[in-house]
């Protein structure tokens, strides 16, 4: 595809527009900010003013929005992509949003006669910024084979879930399988270094043995081990807390509605809205280590 609207810019969208520019792709890029219009601008987009004009003749649209609620607006308002986009084109929410709200949006531009997938991503603003995403899509397999040329551009993982939502499902299901699984790493280094062991001693020990998880090799939560965690940095993110928390909500109202039990899901969520609401929200998730460790200040 050569002809794509991009629909929000903010820090995980302006660079995945970027990058489907950089591969020759025409995108007109829609964000309410004028200011992340022009940073499209600047990395090769065309910015467009309305919705209107970034969907005109557009093969496909790629959305990357806060919510379902603006999901649904965009799509399903009167004015709205529904409204405007050509016959034939191809919709690809990226958006992390809630299932029933993937679902729904799905089905209403089915009656419609288009095609959609949901794709939420993996990553975080780093693979963002460098086409390194992991996309888990959900939609008919003729929907997938079309978004998958798109998606390409944005990543180096694009995995077919199933049907419509399954993209959204797999999405907060691994999310809350590592805020759980961070928690558990976090207060292992801290209890770890309580008991007298160096924190780069327990990491050389745990990543080789039974404890070894993502959380742990990939994201360590202490300075040191991992020289390109965010721990290093202060904690910025990365994956920020606001983020990681709404995507454990998000869980939870699934697990409510599915009538599954999460009791670790929800206690996560619960330990990452104590670290948001001390003023955490805004530091990378691994940062709950300094909470849990009583060291949490946000001055």
């Amino acid at each position: 595809m050569t002809d794509v609207a991009f629909i929000g810019l903010g820090n995980m969208g302006g660079p995945m527009a970027a990058n489907l520019a950089k591969a020759g792709v025409s995108v007109r890029a829609f964000d309410l900010s004028a200011d992340a219009r022009e940073r499209a601008a600047a990395a090769g987009c065309r910015p467009a003013a309305a919705i209107a004009e970034a969907v005109e003749g557009a093969e496909a649209v790629v959305s990357m929005l806060p919510a379902g609620k603006h999901v649904r607006s965009v799509y399903m308002d009167a004015g709205g992509v529904f409204d405007l986009a050509p016959a034939g084109a191809l919709f690809i929410d990226c958006s992390t949003v809630d299932v029933e709200s993937a679902r729904v949006v799905a089905g209403a531009a089915a009656e419609r006669g288009f095609a959609m997938v949901d794709a939420p991503v993996s990553g975080g603003v780093a693979a963002a910024s460098g086409a390194s995403l992991t996309f888990m899509v959900g939609g008919p397999d003729d929907a997938f084979a079309r978004a998958e040329q798109v998606l390409q551009h944005m990543g180096k993982v694009v995995i077919h879930a199933g049907g419509p939502g399954t993209g959204q499902a797999a999405k907060i299901c691994n999310n809350m399988l590592l805020g759980v699984s961070m928690i558990g790493t976090a207060e292992a280094f801290n209890l770890a270094q309580k008991l007298g062991l160096d924190p780069q001693v327990f990491f050389d020990i745990s990543s080789k043995a039974s404890g070894q998880c993502w959380s742990m090799t990939s994201y360590c939560p202490v300075p040191g081990p991992v020289p390109a965690s965010p721990a290093n940095r202060d904690y910025e993110p990365g994956f920020a807390v606001a983020m990681m928390l709404k995507d454990l909500r998000l869980a939870q109202e699934a697990a409510a509605q599915a009538g599954a039990s999460t009791p670790l899901g929800a206690e996560a969520s619960a330990l990452y809205a104590l670290f948001d609401a001390a003023g955490g929200g805004s530091k990378d998730f691994s940062g709950i280590i300094k909470m849990l460790a009583g060291e949490w200040s946000k001055d």
